[in-house]
């Protein structure tokens, strides 16, 4: 699929990655570009940059009715980019509750869920198109200080499978998006290698463009996805061995 002259929606597009999807789109020549956050304000500095394409909706992935509202508003679309999610950095024992679990999956899968379904028929009716899910290299191997996150994402993972199934009928392409520890203020206390999230959003687009349905973006996921498959478990335990033994 040609991103050039595309039209396409970014959930989460006020942080992390978001921005940098929205650039990358721009610069490919997307002719329209939805941008969703909760709130609308939050969103004024990055429309301000291409008004003329750049069009501020607001999205709670979590709410089904909003969800709706968006697809109905934006019939238009044959890119959508499920860019949302959250990660809170708790373990499944270790945490005081499920709280945190919950919020993660809320998000991360059924919020990612809630879009391929409303978009699914948008998608159908403008030709096919493609959806790109922002997914983690945490989807394939649980790193423990992570670890209820980690579980999301392999949630999120496995929908990933069941839609790109789903759709390839209606010529619909599924991405998903794999990156290790993506440089942004959510990995601010992470130690490196960081894969730059321009590089992420410029890897993700270059799959829609090639037809490339699970991308790696940056040495480090790269490394773990070629180890994952010739010692799956030596990852898991070298995952493992980087929770502190206070934990």
């Amino acid at each position: 699929m040609q991103v050039e002259n595309a039209v396409a929606l970014v959930t989460g597009a006020n942080g992390g990655i978001g921005q940098y999807y929205i650039d990358s789109l721009r610069s490919l020549g997307a002719a329209r570009i939805y941008a969703g956050a909760r709130q609308l304000s939050s969103l004024d500095n990055l429309v301000a940059i291409d008004p003329d394409r750049i069009i501020p909706v607001a999205l709670d992935i979590t709410d089904q009715t909003t969800v709706e509202a968006v697809a109905a508003q934006c019939s238009d679309v044959n890119l959508l980019i499920n860019n949302a999610g959250i990660g809170l950095l708790k373990g499944f024992i270790s945490a005081p509750d499920l709280s945190a679990a919950r919020a993660e999956m809320e998000v991360n899968y059924f919020g990612t869920l809630a879009m391929c379904r409303a978009f699914a028929p948008v998608l159908k009716a403008n030709g096919g198109g493609a959806i790109v899910n922002m997914l983690s290299i945490l989807g394939r191997v649980n790193f423990p200080m992570n670890a209820s996150y980690s579980a999301s994402k392999g949630a999120g993972y496995i929908l990933t499978q069941g839609v790109r199934a789903e759709l390839a009928a209606q010529n619909t392409l599924v991405v998903g998006v794999m990156p290790a520890t993506v440089d942004t203020k959510g990995s601010q206390d992470f130690p490196p290698p960081k894969v730059a999230p321009e590089t992420v959003a410029q890897a993700a687009l270059q799959a829609v463009i090639d037809g490339i349905e699970d991308v790696y973006p940056g040495e480090q996921a790269q490394a773990i996805a070629a180890q994952l498959l010739s010692d799956p478990k030596g990852v898991e335990k070298a995952m493992a061995a980087m929770l502190p033994q206070s934990a």
